[in-house]
């Protein structure tokens, strides 16, 4: 079946798959990582730089061979980037705004996402390819810096970029990156609809900077927007496509960026639940129709294809998918400030989840483990 045949509702639950399954490659095994910030509207070019993923043969397995990915076996560490870029303005470059880590131990029984800030410190490791001599700033730079073209200043690389990224997010982790997505803004809220929503716990009351109560762009005022906004009251919600994006946009909101963090991952989950629910994680064909149908909004990098990866995670039960909300802090205050680190409980939880002992841990450190 080709995907053009398929009903309207069923072809985009399969984007879906692929939307959730580049940001977590996991139930779906093709998540897609959204960019779930900045102020882009709907509709918008992709990232400049981007790819064209090329269509991948469709695997289809004998009755006698293995399953696409049957050997991956674990420990993956996938690497999910939402970036944030101004699609308008000509060579702009690309700035990681969601940088999420998706860990799943040997086994491949039990998985862990955790976020990063994206103003956190890090050193960032010189980049020939860019021209980048290397430095300690915040880890959204990293995919900007990686993604300048010598010679070429107004066509910036995403993939060249994510380049730079990884190395530095595997640099500050200690974890081996195997593969990793890119995805720009582009119909997100459809995919949502088309999959009827989603049903997600408000932790706290969140007022929207960038909608009104109808769904449309507040205006542009001097300092930020005006008119009325969209408000997200706690409790149990049924969110649509463009609440579900905007609720997980915002950041000027009590807990600031760690709160927005800790939404993404929520909404991530709960559209993982959705996915789940259809059982369509180990149908490649379907996998590798989607993938092709993202085109150019999606940058996928890794060793092995999507549809391997996907079958491999296919089998992974919802309720040993973990969240993990890493505290931190700033560093410096008022104009001195210069970005965000983890806290020694935050760093410790990545020592422990690189020996294996990730469940001891946020067993003693409940806190640390993002619930709804």
């Amino acid at each position: 079946m080709v995907l053009g045949s398929m009903a309207p509702r069923r072809r985009w639950l399969l984007l879906g798959l692929a939307a959730l399954a580049v940001v977590a490659l996991i139930a779906a095994g093709t998540v897609v990582i959204t960019r779930l910030t900045g102020d882009n509207k709907p509709g918008g070019a992709p990232v400049a730089g981007s790819p064209t993923p090329s269509p991948i043969g469709t695997p289809t397995p004998s009755p006698s061979g293995p399953p696409p990915g049957a050997d991956i076996t674990g420990p993956l560490n996938l690497l999910l980037v939402g970036v944030d870029t101004r699609v308008s303005v000509p060579g702009w470059e690309p700035h990681s705004d969601a940088v999420l880590v998706l860990h799943v131990p040997k086994g491949l029984d039990r998985a862990y996402l955790f976020s990063l800030p994206r103003d956190l410190l890090v050193d960032i490791p010189a980049f020939p390819k860019a021209g980048y001599k290397g430095g300690k700033t915040k880890l959204t730079h990293a995919m900007s810096f990686g993604s300048r073209v010598p010679g070429k200043p107004k066509q910036p690389s995403t993939a060249q970029g994510y380049e730079l990224l990884r190395s530095t997010v595997s640099g500050y982790t200690g974890l081996r990156i195997d593969a990793g997505a890119v995805l720009t803004f582009n119909g997100f809220d459809r995919l949502v609809d088309t999959l009827g929503g989603v049903d997600i716990y408000v932790d706290q009351r969140v007022e929207s900077l960038h909608r009104r109560p109808d769904g449309k762009y507040r205006e542009s005022a001097p300092g930020g927007y005006k008119g009325p906004q969209q408000v997200y009251e706690k409790g149990d919600r049924h969110l649509n496509g463009w609440q579900a994006l905007d609720y997980a946009r915002q950041r000027y909101i009590t807990g600031g960026d760690y709160a927005r963090q800790r939404h993404q991952q929520q909404l991530i989950r709960a559209m993982t639940r959705k996915i789940l629910d259809e059982g369509l994680a180990r149908q490649p064909e379907r996998v590798d129709q989607v993938v092709s149908a993202l085109g150019d909004t999606l940058v996928y990098v890794g060793g092995r294809r999507i549809v391997d990866i996907a079958y491999a995670l296919g089998g992974l039960p919802e309720n040993r998918f973990t969240l993990v909300g890493l505290p931190g802090s700033g560093v410096g205050k008022g104009s001195a400030y210069r970005g965000e680190q983890l806290t020694s409980e935050g760093r410790k939880f990545l020592t422990e989840l690189r020996a294996g002992r990730a469940d001891a841990y946020l067993a003693a450190h409940p806190k640390l483990v993002v619930k709804n």
